[in-house]
C-alpha cells in the first residue's frame, strides 16, 4: 500500500538547507495498522505531507496505493482518506451536508453520497448531532466528523494526523474504539501518527519510530518493548550500604538511587524470585520490590535519549 525509497525532503531556511526527511525507505503492507511516532521535528509529519501529495519530496520515490506520489497526484488523492490536525468541516455547515458535498467531490452521485453518509453518520455514533451546524458540536464529535469525511470515498487507506488531540480521555477511547471498529469493517489500510504513546500501543499492529528523518526501529509494540527497553525491577534495602552489598550480587545491568537498585531485564517477573533468594542467603534484607511491564515511552528514552514531545526543529517548523 506504500512504498519508499530513498525519500528525502530539504528545506531553505534562509541561507541554510535543513533535512527534515533523510533518506527515508518505508514499506505499508494492504490491511495493516501502523502508528507513524517520532519525537516533535523527527520529520513525520513531513513524511505524512509527501505521501498525501501535500508536498513534493526533493528526491527519492514514493508510491501510494499503487501511484507515484509526483507524477500521479489525482490517482493518489482518489485513493486514501487523511484526517489533518484541523477541523475539515465549515463551522457553519450542517454535519450532514458536508458529509454529502465530500462525497459529490470524490465523484459519488447524490443518492450514493447521501447513503453513505447516513452509513457513516450510523457507524461513527452521530445520528442525534449529524443536521446540527459543526460550530455546535464537541470536539469529538468534530473528530468522528473528520473521519467520516475521509472515509466517504471509502478509501483504501486512511491517513490519521494526531486524530485525539486536544481530546479528554474518554473521548480519546471512544474515537479509538470507533477506528479500530470501522477498519475491522472496511478492512482500510491506516496510517497513525499521534503523541499518546499508549494510544499507539493499544491500536497499531506495528509501531514506526522515526528520528532525525530515519527510521530507527520497525517493529510490534511487545517485541519493541521487550527487546529495546525490558522490564523495570526497583529493589529497596535498608541503607545506602545494604544497596552496595547487594549491588556486588546482582548480574544484570542496574542503576544504584540512594538505598535502592533499579534494574532492567527482559523478564522482571521471573527474575524477581531467583534474586531475593540468592539476597536472603547472602543476608541482605530486601524492603520493597517494584516490578514495571515497559511502555512506549521507555523504548523512546531507549532509542532516543528524550521524550516523544521534547524539542521542536526548525524543519517541522517549516512544514507547518
Amino acid at each position: 500500500m506504500i512504498r519508499t525509497r530513498e525519500l528525502t525532503k530539504d528545506y531553505q531556511v534562509k541561507s541554510e538547507t535543513v533535512r527534515a526527511v533523510d533518506g527515508l525507505d518505508l514499506t505499508v503492507e494492504e490491511g495493516e495498522l501502523v502508528a507513524l511516532l517520532g519525537p516533535n521535528g523527527a520529520g513525520k509529519s513531513t513524511t505524512l505531507r509527501m505521501l498525501t501529495t501535500l508536498l513534493r519530496p526533493t528526491s527519492g520515490t514514493a508510491t501510494v496505493a499503487g501511484h507515484d506520489v509526483t507524477t500521479a497526484q489525482g490517482e493518489v488523492r482518489r485513493r486514501i482518506g487523511y484526517i489533518g490536525q484541523g477541523n475539515g468541516a465549515g463551522h457553519n455547515q450542517r454535519g450532514r451536508d458536508e458529509l454529502v458535498n465530500q462525497g459529490r467531490c470524490y465523484g459519488l452521485s447524490r443518492a450514493a453520497a447521501r447513503t453513505r453518509a447516513a452509513e457513516l453518520i450510523d457507524s461513527l455514533d452521530l445520528a442525534t448531532v449529524a443536521d446540527r451546524r459543526v460550530s455546535s458540536l464537541s470536539g469529538g464529535q468534530r473528530r468522528r466528523l473528520d473521519i467520516a469525511m475521509g472515509l466517504i470515498h471509502a478509501p483504501a487507506l486512511l491517513f490519521l494526523d494526531e486524530p485525539s488531540t486536544g481530546l479528554d480521555p474518554q473521548n480519546r477511547a471512544n474515537l479509538q474504539e470507533h477506528i479500530l471498529g470501522l477498519r475491522a469493517r472496511y478492512g482500510t489500510t491506516v496510517v497513525l501518527t499521534t503523541h499518546y504513546l499508549d494510544e499507539a500501543d493499544a491500536m497499531a499492529e506495528r509501531v514506526i519510530v522515526i528520528d532525525h528523518g530515519r527510521v530507527i526501529a520497525d517493529d510490534t509494540p511487545a517485541r519493541l518493548k521487550a527487546d529495546l527497553a525490558g522490564d523495570r525491577v526497583v529493589l529497596g534495602f535498608a541503607s545506602v550500604a545494604a544497596a552496595h552489598r547487594a549491588s556486588g550480587l546482582v548480574d544484570v545491568p542496574f542503576e544504584a538511587a540512594g538505598a535502592s537498585l533499579v534494574l532492567r531485564a527482559d523478564d522482571g517477573p521471573r527474575l524477581v524470585p531467583g534474586l531475593l533468594h540468592k539476597l536472603d542467603l547472602a543476608g541482605v534484607e530486601v524492603r520493597t520490590v517494584e516490578v514495571a511491564r515497559p511502555t512506549l515511552d521507555d523504548v523512546f528514552l531507549a532509542l532516543t535519549g528524550r521524550s516523544l514531545r521534547e524539542g521542536v526543529s526548525t524543519a517541522e517548523e517549516v512544514a507547518a
